[in-house]
């Protein structure tokens, strides 16, 4: 079985696919610390629904799915970070778009049959499909979006833990939403490449979600977050090897068994502590 295992490592699309693993993992628990401290799950939710309308869309445009979902998750993040609070009060009206969203999907996929393939990936993920084009598109992106985040984290921070004293202050909270959603539909949509667009979640909420139970401080849960998004990234890709089932299947179990042992771990034994 290590055998086969360091076999399969040898080939490219064995370490493409660590390669641009690495990189969502990264990109999707730093951005989803975020995202769970600002309360934001269904926002990335929304975006990674809409990517598929973009994606299906790109296609007939003659554009990458990449491409596509990205002119369209980063124009909707613009949107969405525009109306502010306003889009956490209509979840009907988010409901609504998202729905339409996956309609317009299955609509452009109806005009270029060919596409089939392509959208099984873009739902489910495709990892072991990544190529270097996209490699280096996504370390591109990660690399911009993070430099981003790096110049308004902190501002960030205290806009999402204190949002009336950091307007008080004089921070565009609106500016910083809009910042912000930009930065999480490039997350998202890279995070797609590899667990799906039905699975974003898993690398965008999953290690941040997991790593807030324990840190209290920002960077500790931060650089924990980073770590069992990565960890839990490689471990999926190499389960896939050696079991020859699906990577998307997986990392999301891995991420789910760890879910339920730290909720367990911090009902039991923290509660008691208290």
């Amino acid at each position: 079985m290590i055998s086969t295992l360091l076999t399969d490592l040898g080939y490219e699309f064995a370490q493409n696919a660590l390669i641009a693993g690495t990189i969502a993992a990264i990109l999707g628990a730093i951005v989803g610390y975020f995202v769970v401290i600002r309360d934001s799950g269904f926002a990335a939710h929304a975006l990674a629904h809409i990517g598929f309308a973009g994606a299906a869309g790109a296609a007939i445009l003659g554009l990458s799915p990449l491409e596509g979902m990205l002119l369209l998750t980063t124009g909707s993040g613009v949107f969405m970070g525009f109306t502010g609070d306003k889009v956490h009060r209509r979840d009907m009206a988010i409901g609504v778009v998202l729905s339409m969203s996956l309609g317009l999907g299955t609509l452009f996929l109806s005009f270029y049959s060919g596409f089939a393939g392509q959208a099984r990936a873009i739902l489910f993920g495709d990892i072991l499909g990544v190529s270097d084009v996209q490699i280096r598109e996504m370390t591109v992106l990660a690399l911009l979006s993070l430099a981003a985040l790096a110049c308004f984290s902190r501002r960030l921070l205290f806009a999402s833990t204190q949002p009336r004293l950091a307007e008080a202050r004089g921070l565009s909270l609106q500016a910083l939403s809009i910042a912000f959603m930009v930065v999480l539909a490039i997350s998202v949509t890279l995070a797609s490449q590899i667990v799906g667009i039905l699975l974003v979640f898993t690398l965008v909420i999953a290690p941040p979600g997991i790593a807030l139970r324990f840190c209290r401080s920002f960077w500790a849960g931060m650089i924990a977050s980073v770590i069992l998004g990565v960890i839990g990234t490689w471990a999926g890709i190499l389960l896939g090897f050696i079991t020859n089932r699906p990577v998307t299947f997986w990392i999301p179990l891995l991420f789910f068994v760890l879910y339920l042992l730290t909720e367990g771990y911090s009902r039991i034994f923290l509660r008691s502590e208290r």
